[in-house]
């Protein structure tokens, strides 16, 4: 297996553990969003103080951005899912691709293709016809995080991108510490029950904590925009859940679109790897006899 293909393997992964958030944040009753955020983000970094050690003492100014990009990231979708649909939410978050295209060049030197681009379209274009019925013109201060939360995720990816010779899980872990501090004081304005702590177990441990390692991973064996790509199955997987365990079954709309994301990221996929092979191919051929 290439290093390439083991990548693609982690932030698939990573993306099918991040799809059950939205099933097990259902189960948590009347907790403060904020509480939520920070009681799974604390438990999280407890999994990655173990994945991360040792690391250095010396946080550079890269994975200090990096932690910064990631407590943004969390905390203002959470704020955006309650303050406007969670299609929304979704939808607009998941325009990070986007960023990703602008600035990987400038940060890390990495080439934005044709190919590229029109998949970034075609996903966009499947994601709107995914959540077509529930989209909404109303919650503009929600649209707003929403849209302020997937430019943090993509400076997050590529800062990730660019710690890969690093540390990248310290990144990670700081951001957890980060959004813990900010939200674990809200665990007084609503007590968490027992089947609370029951959710945010699972939540930090699996969900974001063992998540967030894979996606690590992943990140340091593809492109800034595969990481951003390939994880856009995460909100495709979200309603198969909560269908399977509630019941809720997905529109006509919804199935097109979900078809037409996988198609597009998969087919970018293949796309990719022929080129790599042909460009590997006049490699391979200047070692032969003549």
């Amino acid at each position: 297996m290439t290093d390439r293909s083991r990548g693609v393997l982690y932030l698939v992964a990573a993306a099918v553990l991040w799809s059950f958030g939205g099933l097990l944040i259902k189960k948590l009753g009347g907790l403060h969003f904020m509480a939520t955020a920070g009681g799974r983000s604390a438990i999280a970094a407890v999994v990655l103080w173990f994945v991360a050690r040792p690391i250095s003492a010396r946080i550079t100014r890269g994975q200090l951005a990096g932690a910064i990009c990631y407590a943004g990231t969390v905390i203002c979708f959470v704020l955006a899912t309650t303050t406007t649909t969670a299609a929304n939410a979704i939808l607009l978050q998941y325009t990070a691709p986007i960023y990703v295209a602008l600035i990987s060049n400038r940060l890390l030197g990495e080439r934005i293709t044709g190919v590229d681009w029109g998949s970034i379209v075609v996903v966009l274009a499947g994601m709107g016809l995914f959540f077509m019925d529930r989209l909404s013109g109303a919650g503009m201060i929600g649209n707003a995080f929403a849209v302020i939360s997937g430019i943090f995720f993509a400076f997050n990816v590529v800062l990730l991108r660019r710690e890969r010779h690093g540390s990248p899980m310290a990144i990670v872990l700081l951001g957890n510490i980060i959004t813990a501090l900010v939200g674990l004081p809200f665990l007084f304005v609503t007590p968490p029950t027992g089947t609370d702590l029951l959710y945010l177990l699972p939540l930090g441990l699996f969900q974001l904590g063992l998540g967030y390692v894979l996606f690590v991973l992943g990140v340091r064996y593809v492109s800034a925009i595969e990481g951003t790509l390939i994880p856009v199955i995460e909100p495709l997987l979200n309603p198969l859940w909560v269908s399977l365990f509630f019941g809720e079954q997905p529109s006509f709309h919804a199935i097109i679109g979900g078809a037409v994301v996988i198609a597009a990221v998969t087919g970018r996929g293949v796309v990719q790897a022929l080129l790599s092979r042909r460009a590997a191919e006049p490699e391979s051929a200047q070692g032969l006899p003549q």
